[in-house]
Parts: structure tokens; sequence; C-alpha cells
């Protein structure tokens, strides 16, 4: 019996709640570099590695959390991540002294491996909890948490924490910061423990109904292979790792660079990013209601990926004109595409893989992401150094372009739609 349950809203705001939290811990730090590079006494590239640590740990520890997804359920990562993402930021308290930037490393680690057990969970609790005509509209507001938290990451951490002389003052600054993160996380935690459930009692589609259905033996090596072998998959990871990669590089850099072209300017940077990132999410909502009513995955992903491109191009060359804002118009208009495209690769990849399992799909499309995310960091932050911030961002561009042309390749084999389809026939 296929039936919706009253309960699966709750879940996904619930997801998204404790997403956001550890977003925010991902670029609350990078969000106002100079002043924690200053704090800490080391350079500004040490600090971009509290960032970049993300993407580190997810690359080997994402095999273990999607075999472990599979064969214990939602509930226990669910309860994992928020009990990590706790952890992370209470062990962050004890680094508020100039001397204890290694401690500070290391909550960010706990907070990083927390990460691991939260991105590949959107559309696979979309696919456990959501009917057929609602479930790209969950992994939407699934993925919407994480980036709400990477908005508040720019904007809150230039706001609780100013950029001050005096050490004691800044250490108190910023102990604001850690205690209100802690609290939060920690009744995110409580409130999984309570409300977070493993599935609803009855399938909430016919696609799910056939999963379940049908018990047998899964093999978690012959999964990874089978997708390996697709090759529209394999495309679709590329892709997505170049166009996230460019989110995670922009994003990490951003205060950097437009501190260079805009002296004094941390809070109005860290306000840029959050309109990147609140376009961003508009923009994934609008795409995850549009893919409910249409199904055409191939054509809205292409087309989100050429804006996506034109947006940077603009952003690239409007950047060093002298006017805050006019990198606010180009900044909102390269993020509503941009960060719009991630919950599109999730659904287009659940699409292109269906019967495997969700967690493992998206999983390989963060570990594409993190991978070309460390790179394009490096990359363009060595660029900006050695050179020019134009330099940099025309790298990105030009990534873009690429993965463009590759995303016009991918065939829409949607395999999800033809099994609903083919059982509300039957």
């Amino acid at each position: 019996e296929v039936r919706l349950s009253r309960r699966r809203w709750l879940v996904v705001l619930l997801f998204s709640g404790y997403s956001l939290c550890n977003g925010f811990q991902w670029i609350q730090y990078g969000s106002i570099n100079n002043i924690f590079a200053r704090f800490y006494g080391v350079n500004a590239f040490a600090v971009d590695w509290l960032s970049m640590c993300y993407m580190l740990a997810y690359v080997p520890l994402l095999f273990p959390v999607a075999w472990l997804l599979r064969r214990r359920g939602l509930r226990l990562v669910a309860l994992a991540g928020a009990a990590l993402n706790a952890l992370g930021a209470w062990v962050k308290l004890g680094s508020l002294k100039p001397n204890l930037f290694p401690v500070t490393v290391l909550g960010q680690v706990i907070c990083s491996l927390a990460q691991v057990f939260i991105l590949g969970m959107p559309s696979h609790i979309a696919s456990v909890w959501f009917g057929s005509h609602e479930v790209s509209t969950a992994c939407s507001i699934a993925v919407f948490g994480n980036q709400l938290g990477i908005a508040m990451g720019f904007l809150v951490p230039p706001v609780l924490v100013p950029d001050v002389e005096d050490v004691e003052k800044l250490a108190y600054h910023i102990s604001i910061m850690f205690f209100i993160t802690a609290g939060v996380a920690t009744a995110l935690f409580i409130l999984v423990i309570i409300v977070f459930k493993e599935k609803p009692k009855y399938p909430p589609s016919r696609a799910q109904a056939l999963i379940q259905s049908r018990p047998v033996e899964y093999s978690y090596v012959k999964s990874i292979l089978r997708l390996f072998h697709n090759t529209n998959f394999l495309l679709l990871m590329i892709t997505y790792g170049l166009n996230a990669g460019c989110f995670y590089a922009l994003s990490t850099l951003l205060s950097r660079m437009v501190i260079n072209h805009y002296p004094g300017q941390e809070v109005n940077a860290g306000r840029i990013g959050l309109t990147i990132v609140l376009s961003g999410m508009v923009g994934a909502l609008i795409a995850g209601i549009w893919l409910d009513r249409t199904k055409t995955y191939k054509q809205t992903t292409l087309a989100v990926y050429i804006m996506s491109l034109v947006g940077m191009i603009v952003f690239t060359f409007t950047l060093d004109l002298g006017h805050l804002w006019v990198v606010f118009v180009t900044a909102g208009i390269l993020g509503f595409f941009m960060t719009g495209y991630l919950p599109l690769g999730f659904e287009f990849a659940a699409e292109l893989t269906y019967p495997e399992s969700e967690g493992t799909s998206s999983g390989l499309l963060n570990v594409s992401a993190q991978i070309f995310g460390i790179a394009f960091t490096i990359g363009q932050g060595q660029i900006m150094d050695h050179f020019s911030t134009m330099a940099g961002n025309l790298l990105l561009c030009s990534v873009l372009f690429l993965g463009t042309i590759m995303t016009a390749f991918i065939k829409a084999d949607l395999r999800r739609h033809r099994a609903n389809v083919g059982n509300e026939q039957t």
C-alpha cells in the first residue's frame, strides 16, 4: 500500500536544521579569514584549510558512510551526523586563545566528519519519505538547509566578530559565536533523537514500494561497479563536480576577492556571500518544483549550467568596477544558477541510477565535488596571490565552459520516472 506520512515534512525540516548548522560551521572561518588569521597568528592559507578540511575528509569516508546508510538505515546516520556536529562545536570553545589554533583545527575536523553523514542524505530522505509528485521539491528543501547555513556563515561572523585590535575583546566576540553555535547544534541533536524515524510505515511511491517488495541481497561493491559502468552517470558525476567545485572555491575565497578590491568591507563581503547563497536557495526551490511538474531533467540541468557560466563571466568582469551594488547584483545572478544547480544534480543522478541507493549516487557526486573543490580552491588561491583576482576567476569560467559542453552529452535515461509511471499504469 502506498501512503504519505504526515511526519515527512518534520523529518526533512529537522534534517535541514542540523545540515544548516554544519554548513554554517564550514564557512564561519572563511568569511572573516583576515580576523582569524591575525587572532591565531597564522597565514590566510592556513585559515582556508579550515574550510578545505571539509572537502578532504569527505573523499575517504564517503564509502564507509554510504555502506552504513544502506546497511543500518537513515536514523543511525542522522544521529551520527547531528552528534559529531555538536561535538565539534563544543571542542571549538576550547580554542579561545591565540596559541590554541590546533584545537580549533580539531573541532573543525570533527565537524567535517559530521558533514560526511549529511551531504549524501537529501535525495535518500526524499525518496524514502516523499511521493513521486513531491520528491524533487523535498530534495531541494533538504539541500536548502545546508545552503541557508552557508548563507548565515557569510552574514553572522562579520557581525558577531568585529575587527578589533585588542586580543581579549576579540576572543570574547569569538566565544559568543562559538557558544551560540554549540547550543543550537546540541538542541538539534536532541530533536533528532526524539523525532527522526527510520522510514514511514507505508512506502510513499510506487518506485519505493517496488524496492521494498524485493528483499534481495544487496552488494555495495557491485552497486558501485554498476554505477561506474553507467556512462550517463559518470558524465553527470564529472560535471557536477566541476560546478560544485567552483562554488566551493568561490565561497572559500570570496572574502579575499572582495577585500582585495574594496578594503575594509568585511561586512559587505559577508553580505555578498549571503546574496549568492540566498538567491541560490530560491533557484533550487524553483528548480525542484519545476522538475516535479515537468520531469525535464536534462533540459533543466543544461539550461542552469549555461546560465551559471554566463553568471560567472559577468561576475568576473564587473568585480573591479568600484561599485559594490554591481557586485551584489552580479553575485545574486550567479548564485541563483550555480547554487540552484546542486539539488538538480542529486535528482538527475537518482533518475539515471534507479534502483541503486540514492545515498551511493549522491555520495559519489559529492566526492567529485570535494576533489574538484580542493583543486580549484588551491589553484585559484595561488593564481590570485601570484597574478590577480580576475585571473583566478577566469579559471572558474573555463571550468564551467567545459562542464557545459559535457552536460550536453548526458542522455535523459529517466529510470525512476519510468518505474513510477509503469507501476501506476499496472
